[in-house]
């Protein structure tokens, strides 16, 4: 029968991949396909993949109730098939709502379903006896409700667990984990921040300088209050898209959001506290603040994802990841941050600034003293060699005129 449905809303829809931050032990890899229209969540199909790509099995295929029977989980499951076109589908057992859309629904590839194929084809991904009772149960719900459920191309319908068992289990292997490596690429982590009006225009205006922008959203922030619940991912655009999924998730802000990523350089593993690490992203499990340095910071309003600012650090900006409390901040994290995570003044200098150089500045005076004696004693006049004295000689007379004698 098929699914009643009457389109999507003009405002337009957009769908994501992003990784799932699961602290389960689960050797596969968490992920999501989100549906948005607008500002709001409208599905949401939540599954898991293994680590080499090539099979995924769907945990819960979720549309809110305000975009419902518009055929939103159809271009959903539509764009899972597209997203991993070489991959093993296993769908696993439906409620009877699951059971009814599925009814409806027309797989582009039903020859990747592995409940359409025989065990022997895909049995080292998937737990053989697990498959069979999935299919027995869904068997069991569309005879419940009087759905056909694609019956024909289901594949050995009700075969006895058992045989499934002896001819599959044994061929089952299990996946190998994979884990973000911190010192083989730099780690990028996200905040969502409302910012006051004045910094949201200066931050965001292109015409000016990105260095001054990023030093103001810097100073905003705190150097000290990097985000501590994030988890650091292996690609700024991983980052984005967990600021993302906040904005959708969570409370709409009272402002303009502007998502800001903050790029740190690999990292020495042995050097970090405990870590919970996913396969492209990483926690810090810290209770006293985390000394990092920043080499680059991103930022862009979360209604234009397509123009994003970026700023680069040579040399990196020291900062640090924010304490559980400020009752938890380590020494040093204290010494450098206030309790709000903002940087401490330089230190006033004293009323005596070089009382503690008082033996070096008496050397350096007494230096300059005997440097000034010894030009004076340079500049001094010297005596001159005496010489013998030249007697006096009187000038001759001239003769005393007589009469007749002209003068």
């Amino acid at each position: 029968m098929p699914q009643e449905t009457h389109g999507l809303p003009d405002e337009g829809l957009s769908l994501w991949l992003t990784e799932g931050k699961d602290r389960s032990s689960a050797l596969w890899l968490g992920r999501h396909l989100v549906a948005s229209i607008g500002r709001s969540v409208a599905g949401q199909i939540d599954f898991f993949l293994h680590p080499d790509g090539q099979a995924l099995k769907v945990g819960m295929l979720r549309v809110h109730p305000d975009f419902q029977r518009r055929g939103l989980a159809s271009v959903m499951m539509d764009a899972l098939y597209a997203a991993y076109p070489t991959a093993w589908i296993n769908h696993g057992w439906r409620t009877p709502q699951g059971a009814r859309w599925w009814n409806g629904y027309q797989e582009p590839a039903p020859q990747r379903n592995i409940h359409n194929r025989p065990p022997g084809e895909w049995a080292d991904y998937f737990d053989a006896v697990d498959i069979a009772a999935d299919k027995a149960q869904n068997a069991h719900t569309n005879t419940s409700y009087g759905l056909d459920g694609h019956q024909d191309a289901v594949y050995r319908y009700g075969e006895h667990l058992e045989t499934e068992a002896a001819l599959h289990t044994a061929a089952f292997r299990p996946a190998t984990p994979v884990c973000v490596d911190p010192m083989a690429q730099p780690l990028h982590g996200a905040a969502r921040l409302v910012l006051p009006p004045a910094i949201h225009d200066f931050v965001h205006d292109c015409t000016k300088d990105r260095h001054a922008r990023a030093a103001a959203l810097f100073d905003h922030i705190g150097h000290g209050n990097l985000p501590r619940d994030a988890y650091w991912n292996a690609t700024r655009n991983a980052a984005f898209a967990d600021a993302h999924h906040e904005e959708l998730f969570n409370s709409q802000p009272s402002g303009p959001a502007t998502h800001v990523v903050f790029t740190l350089p690999p990292v020495d593993i042995d050097l970090l506290p405990q870590a919970h690490a996913l396969a492209t992203s990483i926690e810090f499990r810290h209770r006293g603040g985390l000394e990092v340095a920043v080499t680059e910071l991103s930022w862009r309003q979360a209604d234009h994802p397509h123009i994003t600012h970026t700023a680069e650090f040579t040399p990196a900006v020291p900062a640090a990841i924010a304490p559980l409390s400020a009752q938890y901040a380590s020494t040093a994290y204290q010494n450098r941050y206030d309790e709000k995570g903002f940087l401490r003044p330089a230190p006033r200098r004293d009323a005596q600034p070089f009382a503690d150089r008082a033996a070096q500045i008496q050397a350096l005076a007494e230096r300059l003293l005997r440097d000034q004696a010894s030009r004076l004693r340079a500049l001094r006049p010297q005596p001159t060699t005496p010489q013998t004295a030249v007697p006096h000689q009187q000038a001759p007379q001239q003769p005393t005129p007589g009469p007749g004698r002209r003068a």
